[in-house]
């Protein structure tokens, strides 16, 4: 049950801590009351949601999940409730939010410790009056809506830091559910590895695994701080890498075991320690134990902050905010403009901080470790900072979080709408089959016509948001003749992903994976419809400052190109390990694109400028682009990546 909610093979939890719980929501799910889900990360908030909505009078309606966590300040309201045309700059028709999207059904509001103080006031008024009203209007609209709230915050100490409105705690206080983690209930870990292990060797076309006898105590043993996901990501990546059809605890990988087994360490240890170190030197114990569990966890993630954070059960912007206190990293703000270049050539080391995602030139290099070693010498460090997207990676650049960073060709163009000061390095070539849109194999969507009055996710300023635009022009399709979900990109699919929408515009690598699934099926891709460029971009004020190591990072991504191209296979694995995809598919996805790095071109600048006068007249951006004006014109650099 806390895996899947309707598969014939899930898992019969035996677990007493898994039966009560069981009972707890077999009595919440047929009413209609509001109900607070609390848990650690990666207990399964949004599966048990899901069983609560299936199991109630409301499971022929939809289910929504929005995380709380990442709604932005401003926009925050109208996602919620929505807006009408003109009601803010860019409001170009009126939009339905989440909550009239799940008129009839159950929205799930998760991450809710994390919601803004006004927002949180206009949230319980709506659960009070069952009403909303839409950013830009006055007119009230009635919702006949379920209301699942989910947090791993505890809301009574937010409450106490006044973080968290004491009579919106009370307005969701109805039915608590209480979700135990995995290390308290030991009896279900066999069954849930069983199910697992059976689910992705289905998935990946591979034999059926099984575990040794050791492997299944080395999982019992394990305290498992990442609960029911990490357990889930083991033994996913246990299948993608391992040729053996029994695994061993080697191949499992769990953090702290050896031959021997897991090292020696309980909490009362831990109490020991601390009251030992309390008596001795307490001023500097909380902030020591703060950058202790930091280090120790972006250590285990390889520095990947958004998995450090769920290791750690905080939220992304919670964990940056502790880096930035420790110094580790610069506190978000706007780059200062500057003329100074005193400090470019000076002696006192200088960083490079890349944004990435696991595909492509800077994925590879990324995992091939060549950049660090030719800036090493020069007293340049390397960072890196994963994005699951373009749209969120030029986020990050124009907060000053990254300096350098690589996106498909419509995210640009909503980054220089929106004033940030982005520059064109350089671009590789097209690969219009490499984006596409993809429908649930028995869907009845057969052709683009078929596409009015669906429901569609897409993430919002990103490629294949191009493509669907291109798709609906060939189709006669209005913008206003469908629902558009903007979500980031995801895959496999969950059950509720199903639910939500009928359709989803995806990109390699995920795209060559889905292709690969026979619960799916490919629509269109961009063939004869989009270029789908790549583009490489920097902050224009450190192309400004530290034009010598972006030469030299463009010369490290064109020998990466000529190494994908040349050895694909050896790159493919190297890939597949982190995006925990078969080989088969991400040696697929990259065969689809030349990876030869070059200098910007009139002709490729002339199509990105058709792309951003086309999402202009559209109204989906608020104000006209000049392409040509964000290219970088050093012809030094030009004639390095020709």
């Amino acid at each position: 049950m806390l895996t899947t909610y309707n598969h014939t093979d899930s898992p019969r939890l035996i677990d007493p801590a898994s039966l009560a719980f069981q009972s707890l929501l077999d009595k919440f799910a047929p009413t209609d009351a509001t109900v607070l889900i609390v848990g650690e990360t990666g207990t399964g908030k949004e599966v048990v949601a899901r069983y609560l909505h299936h199991h109630s009078q409301r499971r022929h309606g939809p289910f929504l999940a929005v995380n709380c966590g990442a709604l932005t300040e401003s926009l925050a309201e109208a996602e919620l409730f929505g807006h009408e045309k003109g009601a803010f700059t860019g409001a170009t028709q009126s939009h339905p939010g989440w909550f009239e999207s799940a008129q009839g059904g159950t929205l799930l509001l998760d991450e809710i410790g994390e919601l803004s103080p006004s927002l949180q006031v206009k949230l319980l008024r709506v659960l009070q009056e069952r009403e909303i009203t839409r950013v830009g209007s006055r007119k009230a609209i009635k919702v006949d809506v379920r209301v699942i709230a989910a947090t791993h915050v505890d809301l009574a100490q937010a409450i106490r830091e006044r973080r968290f409105r004491e009579d919106l705690f009370y307005r969701l206080n109805i039915a608590v559910v209480p979700l135990p983690p995995l290390r308290q209930r030991r009896e279900d870990i066999p069954l849930l590895a069983q199910h697992f292990l059976a689910l992705y060797a289905r998935r990946l076309g591979r034999p059926a695994r099984r575990l040794s006898a050791d492997a299944l105590e080395a999982l019992r043993e394990y305290s498992w701080p990442g609960n029911i996901r990490e357990l889930e990501n083991t033994l996913h990546n246990a299948v993608l890498l391992s040729r053996e059809e029994t695994l061993t605890p080697a191949q499992l990988r769990l953090a702290g075991y050896s031959e021997h087994g897991f090292n020696e360490s309980n909490d009362s240890t831990l109490d020991s320690f601390l009251q030992q170190q309390l008596t001795s030197q307490p001023q500097q114990l909380f902030d020591r134990v703060i950058s202790s569990l930091i280090s120790n966890a972006l250590s285990m993630t390889d520095h990947n902050q958004t998995q450090a954070a769920a290791l750690l059960g905080i939220s992304r912007h919670t964990l940056r905010t502790h880096l930035a206190n420790q110094g580790m990293i610069k506190g978000r703000r706007k780059a200062p403009v500057t003329t100074s270049t005193s400090h470019t050539h000076g002696t006192q080391e200088r960083e490079l901080r890349i944004g990435y995602q696991k595909f492509g030139n800077l994925g590879v290099l990324k995992a091939r470790q060549s950049l660090e070693h030719c800036f090493a010498q020069q007293g340049i460090s390397v960072l890196w900072s994963e994005f699951p997207a373009g749209p969120q990676l030029l986020y990050a650049l124009q907060n000053n979080e990254i300096d350098f960073g690589t996106t498909g060709e419509v995210p640009p163009i909503f980054a220089q709408a929106s004033g940030n000061a982005v520059t064109y390095i350089a671009w590789e070539p097209p690969a219009p089959s490499s984006v596409g849109i993809v429908v649930p194999h028995d869907s009845d969507i057969r052709t683009i016509s078929d596409l009015r009055g669906k429901r569609i996710s897409v993430n919002k300023g990103s490629n294949v948001h191009w493509l669907l635009l291109q798709l609906l022009e060939e189709a006669g399709i209005g913008l206003d003749e469908l629902k558009v979900v903007y979500t980031p990109p995801k895959y496999p699919l969950t059950a509720s992903d199903y639910l939500s929408v009928d359709a989803w515009m995806m990109w390699d690598p995920l795209l060559s994976a889905a292709e690969s699934n026979p619960e799916l099926r490919v629509l269109v891709n961009g063939e004869g419809r989009v270029h789908n460029h790549q583009f490489y971009l920097a902050r224009r004020d450190y192309v400004e400052q530290h034009d010598d190591i972006l030469r030299q990072l463009v010369e490290s991504l064109q020998q990466t190109g000529l190494f994908i191209d040349s050895h694909r296979q050896e790159a493919s694995m190297l890939l597949a390990q982190e995006l925990g995809l078969e080989i088969a598919s991400v040696e697929r996805a990259l065969t689809r694109r030349s990876h030869k790095t070059r200098a910007m071109a009139f002709e490729v600048i002339k199509e990105q400028q058709t792309i951003a006068d086309r999402f202009y007249a559209l109204g989906l951006i608020n104000k006209p682009v000049h392409v040509r004006d964000a290219v970088w014109q050093f012809s030094s650099a030009l004639t390095l990546i020709e």
